[in-house]
């Protein structure tokens, strides 16, 4: 079933994630779910709070083309697409400076700083607990729908001339969509 995707202004994309106890039937077919909604809208990742809801759990799915040749290969054993109960980053390497978007943000696009490989742990659909480590897209988008899930928006991690250039569609998007920011 395809979900609402929740935009710049409204509430619970500010929220903090809820952990996940249980995996149980009900979050797998959210998880589910949100994989049909963010195929559908085009995008990359998708976080419970992007479909008003507040458990720690984002789903990602990647083109095989998406990144450098030397990072696809790397990432190759990460099965797509990724759906992640508890998802929490332990480790940062590097840092790279690339263009984001964001389904919450529409029109919307910057330059934003990640890490270049991450090692996140997780829960899996089972219930077991994951670790893989990411490099390049897989590690930014890894790290865009964690932010979500903290509350914190990419928006936030933009550099300040970055949100200036953006601020008058920013202002319209959350204005139109209940103010919060």
């Amino acid at each position: 079933m395809v979900l609402r995707v929740c935009k710049y202004g409204e509430k619970v994309l500010r929220e903090k994630a809820a952990p996940v106890s249980v995996v149980t039937a009900e979050l797998r077919a959210l998880a589910d779910d949100m994989v049909e909604t963010m195929h559908k809208a085009g995008g990359v990742g998708l976080a419970a709070q992007q479909v008003g809801r507040t458990e720690r759990l984002c789903v990602i799915d990647l083109p095989p083309d998406c990144d450098e040749e030397e990072d696809r290969a790397f990432n190759a054993p990460i099965a797509m697409p990724l759906k992640m109960f508890n998802p929490e980053i332990i480790s940062r390497d590097g840092a790279v400076c690339d263009k984001e978007g964001c389904l919450s943000f529409p029109g919307v696009g910057g330059e934003v700083v990640r890490a270049h490989q991450v090692v996140c742990t997780y829960m899996d659909e089972t219930g077991a607990g994951q670790t893989i480590t990411a490099r390049g897209y897989l590690a930014r988008a890894i790290q865009h729908e964690i932010d979500h899930l903290d509350g914190i928006l990419y928006v936030d991690r933009m550099s300040a001339i970055e949100r200036l250039r953006h601020a008058s569609k920013l202002k319209k998007l959350a204005k139109a969509n209940g103010g919060a920011r």
